[in-house]
């Protein structure tokens, strides 16, 4: 059969490609080490399983607002004023089956064919393919390792013109760690305001897992917040992968459009979930201090064993679980059989020769990094880092 041609606009993510191959090796009995995917080791808290527990006991099984339950917005509406000082009112808000359902609405609402949309590099694969499949056109812009992968207020001021529509960016930042401090958002929030006709899309899902200090949105700045379209959700601070629920928070015109797409597409999301995801955001966040402990001890452990790797750059990730260093002195080397031409030959080369999964940097628009995910115990991370180290020192 013939299928639709929009499907050439997009490719699997190559997140979820390595993560197949992890696996099919691991059937084969190969011992492999997957650090490729972006998912909490940890077990989802046992007063959110239990809240899931109770709801299914009390009836909680049947169809829901498509928006999500009015508990459930109104939780969310306190966390964003407890955690970030921001008013949202409850029809400001929309929960939808994972946090990329809230980007996929948001960018089918607002994006026409040819709109431009202005996207940093390195991004999550998902931002470029979302752009694609509303038919416009993703402007990027290139951030490098000297300056943690950020943006600058200079940088984003040269990128926008007259067909700028929208602005896609995340903090803490996957696959960096990158975590915006508040006087670089306010440097952006600068140029934004002498460009009122441009949108924000603020991808906020990893922002309980910071180690520099307090998050910072940039809808907190004056001005803007009727410009932004907040996304978060459970599946990283709360260790809640499987249960698939993110949430937005924007301008009400936009939420109503986001109501309107998901209605057709999945309706709302899980009855269980929310009503475990109400107990997740009213509830005690001592079990994700503790994961974010532990992914700093990662964080310290493998930035520490990648700089000490020679031919690897690494920067000091401020918040998530990734490490994204800078492996291009390794392009053209070759340990005798394998020849080193991309970072995509560089990861499967890791793959084959040491057994540890990565995810090549063009997947994120940086061909010269590679993507290592710390969501796994300091000890598979050590193995790994060994492994690593022993293919590296084959490459001449």
């Amino acid at each position: 059969m013939e299928l639709a041609k929009r499907l050439d606009r997009i490719s699997e993510p190559q997140t979820i490609r390595m993560a197949k191959l992890s696996r099919e090796l691991k059937a084969q009995g190969h011992d492999i080490i997957d650090l490729s995917l972006g998912e909490p080791d940890f077990r989802t808290p046992q007063h959110i399983c239990d809240a899931a527990t109770e709801a299914m006991a009390a009836g909680y099984t049947k169809y829901t607002p498509v928006v999500g339950y009015p508990e459930l917005r109104e939780a969310i509406s306190h966390k964003l004023k407890r955690d970030n000082g921001l008013d949202y009112g409850i029809d400001e808000i929309i929960v939808s089956t994972g946090a990329k359902q809230c980007l996929a609405n948001a960018v089918l609402s607002i994006i026409n064919p040819g709109d431009e949309v202005i996207i940093p590099t390195p991004y999550w694969v998902t931002y470029s393919a979302l752009v694609q499949l509303a038919e416009g056109t993703c402007k990027f812009v290139d951030c490098f390792i000297d300056t943690d992968f950020k943006l600058t207020a200079d940088k984003l001021e040269a990128a926008i013109t007259p067909q700028t529509k929208l602005f896609i960016f995340s903090s803490p930042c996957n696959p960096t760690g990158s975590v915006y401090s508040r006087e670089e958002l306010a440097a952006l929030a600068e140029v934004f305001l002498r460009h009122p006709h441009v949108f924000i899309i603020s991808d906020e899902i990893y922002e309980y897992i910071n180690f520099s200090g307090t998050h910072h949105s940039i809808a907190q700045f004056p001005g803007l917040k009727d410009r932004v379209a907040i996304v978060n959700g459970m599946s990283k601070g709360f260790a809640m992968t499987g249960w698939r629920l993110g949430y937005m928070a924007a301008p009400k015109e936009l939420v109503q459009a986001c109501d309107k797409f998901q209605a057709q597409f999945t309706s709302a999301t899980s009855s269980i979930t929310q009503r475990a995801s109400i107990a997740a955001l009213t509830g005690s966040l001592e079990a994700t201090r503790e994961m974010v402990k532990a992914f700093r001890e990662r964080r310290d452990y493998v930035t520490d064993a990648l700089n000490s790797m020679p031919g690897v750059k690494m920067n000091v990730p401020d918040g998530a679980f990734y490490a994204f260093p800078n492996i291009s002195s390794f392009i053209g080397k070759s340990d005798g059989e394998t020849v080193i031409n991309n970072d995509e030959d560089f990861s499967m080369y890791l793959l084959h020769k040491a057994h540890v999964t990565t995810v090549n940097g063009g997947a994120f628009g940086n061909p010269n990094c590679i993507r290592i995910s710390t969501a796994t115990s300091i000890d598979k991370l050590k193995k790994a880092m060994e492994r690593i180290k022993a293919a590296l020192e084959k490459l001449h």
